[in-house]
């Protein structure tokens, strides 16, 4: 006995075309996307960049991706719920997606340099004492560590007097590590703004600028943008035991990169004993 097919069905009793499998229409996925937009949270969800968290919703769209179709309505359904989801979650947790943060990047002085002629086997024993020592008091202050780069860290933290705090004790600590000659130097640059937290990773121009702070830490210095600054009281300040020291922009250097005009930095020095 023949057995109909749905599709044969559809199309002898006069049903729409989108009918047939409106699961994988086109038109209906379009829809279905526009809808999102009109939900709370972020409509992107469910993209490569917004799948790399740790919290519920994250994990299950990442369950999610890799059971769904991927031109499906199902799918776009199923990731709006999670959108809502997740941002019901962080509305619950107090802790919006663009707060405010106070980004830091280092990275060591003359590392490439160095390990060149020391090899790998010297090179990771370094990075693995610069962990143990750099990390923990960057833990400790609250900051999260968003990306180890090499030689460099890029980590976030809630208040900046607490992040300040943890690059200067964690740059003390470094003062007693050494391998084949080699005592590192870190550098540090922060900025205090709104980025874009997407999944465990965090993006934007505020980003973008604490990164090119820590560049002007040529020497290893720890260098601030004035947001960064602004939110350091001078009684913060002395009880950190560093003064502010505006840094001019090179006369003949070139000008910097990603950097608006405008755009102020401070080296943080040591204050000289009384």
């Amino acid at each position: 006995m023949d057995v109909e097919s749905l599709d044969e069905r559809t199309e002898r009793s006069g049903l729409p075309a989108w009918l047939k499998n409106p699961n994988r229409n086109p038109a209906v996925i379009r829809a279905v996307r526009r809808a999102r937009r009109l939900l709370p949270g972020d409509p992107d969800f469910g993209d490569p960049l917004s799948l790399s968290g740790l919290d519920g919703p994250t994990a299950a769209a990442r369950a999610a991706d890799r059971l769904l179709a991927r031109q499906a309505a199902s799918r776009e359904v199923s990731l709006g719920a999670l959108q809502v989801w997740q941002a019901l979650t962080q509305r619950i947790s107090g802790r919006p997606a663009n707060r405010e943060v106070t980004i830091m990047f280092t990275d060591l002085v003359g590392f490439s340099t160095w390990s060149l002629r020391a090899g790998d086997d010297a090179t990771l024993r370094l990075l693995r004492r610069v962990a143990q020592v750099v990390e923990p008091p960057l833990l400790d202050a609250g900051g999260q560590i968003v990306k180890r780069m090499g030689d460099g860290i890029m980590a976030v933290f809630a208040d900046p007097v607490t992040a300040v705090q943890a690059a200067i004790t964690a740059r003390e600590g470094l003062k007693d590590v050494a391998v084949e000659g080699y005592t590192p130097r870190m550098r540090v640059g922060m900025h205090t703004g709104r980025p874009q937290r997407i999944g465990a990773d965090w993006l934007g121009v505020d980003v973008n600028l604490a990164a090119r702070v820590m560049e002007r830490a040529t020497r290893g210095e720890l260098v601030v943008s004035a947001a960064t600054l602004e939110r350091l009281t001078d009684d913060g300040l002395a009880e950190l035991g560093v003064e502010p020291k505006r840094l001019r922009r090179p006369v003949f250097g070139p000008r910097q990169d990603g950097v608006p005009a405008d755009f102020v930095m401070y080296r943080l020095r040591t204050r000289p004993p009384h």
